[in-house]
């Protein structure tokens, strides 16, 4: 896709998460992601984005029939209220739209289960209401690797950006000596990045 549209960086003051659906009873679908990995991914992302100090909302729907959302994210969040809906597309839920826009953020960074729908379906959404998407593909979970890739595909020809965890927080971040840097690296769990960090902690004494 050409554009002569400049890129705008995601930075701690445009950039807000929204995340959808990340339930017990969904993840017992997930195919194109081991669940332990998808854990670990949006586990971290939320963390990054609380170190960051970027807004998280947090959504569900008919808990009654997809469970609960997953422990290990509503431990990750203390005091978040999550919103639970009954609409398929979280974006057709006004009080999600309207946590989104009292935020005044106009980047939105999401991540859903399932991929095709749950994250596709409010991305695209948020796009004719003026907002910039970032889909966290690695932080989402489809039923099947043909719904995932499709609902990729989908997103990206409505202008949808994919991201992925990891990239997505350290683009927020911007500088390596900033002071919320290290919790920023903790969050996300990425072992290289511990090593690295180690190491730089271990040379600065020398």
């Amino acid at each position: 896709m050409n554009s002569t549209h400049l890129y705008d960086r995601l930075t701690r003051e445009n950039a807000v998460l929204l995340l959808v659906d990340h339930q017990i009873g969904l993840y017992t679908g997930v195919r194109d992601i081991d669940t332990l990995e998808l854990k670990h991914h949006v586990v971290g992302l939320a963390k990054a984005a609380l170190a960051l100090k970027v807004p998280v909302i947090v959504t569900t729907t008919t808990e009654s029939m997809w469970g609960p959302m997953i422990p290990e994210l509503a431990e990750a969040l203390p005091g978040i209220q999550r919103i639970e809906r009954t609409t398929v597309n979280a974006w057709d839920e006004p009080r999600v739209v309207a946590a989104v826009k009292a935020t005044g953020r106009k980047k939105l960074i999401v991540t859903g289960v399932s991929t095709d729908v749950c994250l596709a379906f409010p991305a695209i959404s948020a796009i004719a209401d003026g907002y910039s998407s970032y889909a966290v593909i690695d932080a989402s979970g489809g039923f099947s690797k043909t719904q995932v890739e499709m609902g990729v595909l989908r997103m990206q020809q409505a202008g949808v950006i994919p991201v992925g965890y990891s990239n997505v927080a350290v683009e927020i971040l911007a500088d390596n000596a900033a002071p919320d840097a290290e919790a920023v690296y903790a969050a996300l769990n990425i072992p290289f990045g511990g090593l690295v960090y180690g190491l730089k902690q271990y040379f600065s004494h020398r």
